[in-house]
């Protein structure tokens, strides 16, 4: 899971959370946009996805913390992350790399790059590009 950021009709960028099955590379669901300022967390949280996540371990940036989402553990000052931490870290980032490189991929499509929608606009197109994305893994 992670958010994508798109031009639309909130300015500059936009903020949209996104689930992505790190397995099979598919995007299963993607939130209606909020303006780009709005912290990842408080997006997650107001977003409703979390109801398409419900039995499944579900990965997030350190921007999610205390959202229910497993984020990286943090180094403390004076205090160095622990081999176990370290290791599920390491763990953590392999499995964030394929989210992130899906993200990417949809961030490629022109009309997300350049998308100057009014209204459901945005959405519209995010939810066109995971489709298109979700169809051109399946062949």
């Amino acid at each position: 899971m992670s958010d994508a950021a798109g031009r639309g009709c909130y300015g500059e960028a936009a903020n949209v959370q996104v689930i992505v099955d790190a397995d099979t590379r598919l995007v299963i669901a993607a939130a209606r946009p909020v303006p780009g300022t709005t912290a990842d967390a408080h997006a997650w949280r107001n977003s409703g996805l979390a109801q398409h996540c419900e039995g499944v371990t579900v990965l997030g940036d350190g921007a999610y913390i205390n959202t229910g989402l497993i984020v990286p553990h943090r180094k403390r000052p004076r205090r160095e992350l622990l081999p176990g931490e370290e290791e599920d870290n390491a763990a953590h980032r392999k499995v964030r790399a394929r989210v992130e490189h899906v993200i990417g991929r949809m961030k490629n499509y022109k009309i997300l790059r350049d998308c100057r929608q009014r209204g459901d606009g945005l959405h519209h197109a995010v939810q066109a590009v995971a489709h298109v994305h979700n169809l051109a893994l399946a062949s």
